[in-house]
């Protein structure tokens, strides 16, 4: 008991007791020099944490997301600006700064245990890391790419068209930066897109429906197009919401006929929706395409905005049944809706009559990587893109 007592009084006299022997004023200096000290060191040591050799001093960096970095505008570009890693991935404030030291310490246990040791580990792991990421950026509304992006000082009138349009409609509503630019100076994870529960409800409903002959029914996703009532012998396929005519019935198989458009230059491969229309219907090997007996020609015409020769041709393949419905409302409602969910995201989408048929692939190509849309139903949103867009109007 006395030896704790002892213990308690030197812990006072020397922490709380004044000193005896050495001067306030030297106390006060002795504190100031050694705050000076420690506040320098601190600082050097949180410098040296943000700059880019203490970052990809760790293979995991060193050998995956910076050679990505290297090969994007944020590391080469004509005006010499760069950006390094804590320009982006650090904030730029000190509170928010120390925050985010003290959340990578989770980082550096993952390092350390190697849970993202391998370049396996770190591509398992790799939507985990990018979310979590992204989930920051958005919270902070993008701070760190404002400091070199900001929407008051950015000069509309120098974007092109589309940029104008997007850029515009993100800086009205104040839209974080990260929400379309993912992907910029890093490569997107890779995700296995599942097919929208709306097209396997309609495609129920197709599995449904009891096709008679000389009836006209709608394709619901694209499949194999076969010579042979056996389905053994293909020759293309056809299309998404492509209309066909039901001749024949055959235990598992269909026989339809499809009368559509192709440019009479090359193989005539690609059959399309409509005259002078791009809509891609159906694809024939080339074989079948050069064949005579399989294609039947109905009419050939020039178009005067190109000025190539297109046929209206005909021709019949048997597919495998289950694959039609009677009625082209249900896609065209499954399309409308997801383009007006997954494209509003970043920014106001285009009206569908805003571009003609032929400009819509190229718009709508440019924008679908920004979504989580699956191959089908991209694929569909566009057709209903260009058969309800500005030229498909005037055609008919």
């Amino acid at each position: 008991m006395e030896t704790f007592k002892r213990i308690k009084q030197a812990l006072y006299n020397l922490f709380l007791r004044p000193s005896m022997r050495i001067g306030l004023g030297v106390l006060v200096t002795g504190g100031f020099i050694a705050g000076i000290l420690f506040w320098n060191a601190f600082d050097t040591g949180l410098k040296y944490t943000n700059s880019e050799a203490f970052c990809i001093s760790c293979h995991t960096m060193g050998d995956n997301v910076y050679p990505e970095l290297q090969e994007t505008v944020h590391f080469k570009n004509r005006t010499g600006v760069r950006a390094y890693c804590a320009d982006c991935h650090v904030p730029h404030n000190f509170t928010d700064k120390i925050a985010r030291k003290m959340q990578a310490s989770r980082e550096v246990w993952s390092h350390i245990t190697g849970d993202i040791g391998t370049r396996e580990k770190f591509l398992d792991k790799r939507l985990v890391l990018a979310q979590r990421e992204w989930d920051r950026m958005n919270a902070n509304g993008s701070k760190e790419c404002r400091s070199c992006h900001d929407y008051q000082h950015m000069d509309f009138d120098k974007m092109n068209i589309m940029a104008q349009m997007e850029m515009k409609s993100a800086a009205e509503r104040n839209i974080s930066c990260i929400e379309c630019h993912k992907g910029i100076a890093h490569q997107l994870p890779k995700v296995e897109r599942l097919r929208d529960p709306g097209l396997d409800d309609i495609m129920a409903t197709a599995h449904k429906t009891k096709t008679s002959a000389n009836h006209e029914y709608y394709n619901v996703l694209p499949q194999p197009l076969y010579l042979d009532e056996k389905l053994q012998n293909p020759i293309g396929s056809i299309e998404t919401a492509t209309a066909v005519k039901v001749l024949d019935k055959k235990g598992d198989a269909e026989l339809v006929e499809f009368e559509l458009w192709r440019k009479n230059k090359g193989y005539g491969r690609v059959w399309y929706e409509d005259f002078g229309l791009n809509i891609m219907s159906v694809i024939l090997d080339k074989e079948m395409a050069q064949n005579n007996e399989y294609v039947e020609v109905l009419e050939t015409r020039e178009d005067p905005l190109t000025g190539l020769e297109w046929q209206k041709v005909k021709g019949s393949a048997w597919v495998k049944n289950g694959g039609l419905i009677e009625d082209a409302t249900p896609l065209w409602t499954f399309a409308d809706t997801s383009y007006n969910a997954s494209c509003s995201v970043c920014h106001q989408q285009p009206l569908v009559d805003q571009f003609d048929t032929n400009t819509w692939p190229g718009i709508f190509n440019g924008m679908v990587g920004f979504t989580n849309l699956d191959k089908d139903s991209a694929s569909l949103i566009l057709k209903y893109l260009q058969l309800h867009s500005t030229r498909s109007n005037q055609a008919e």
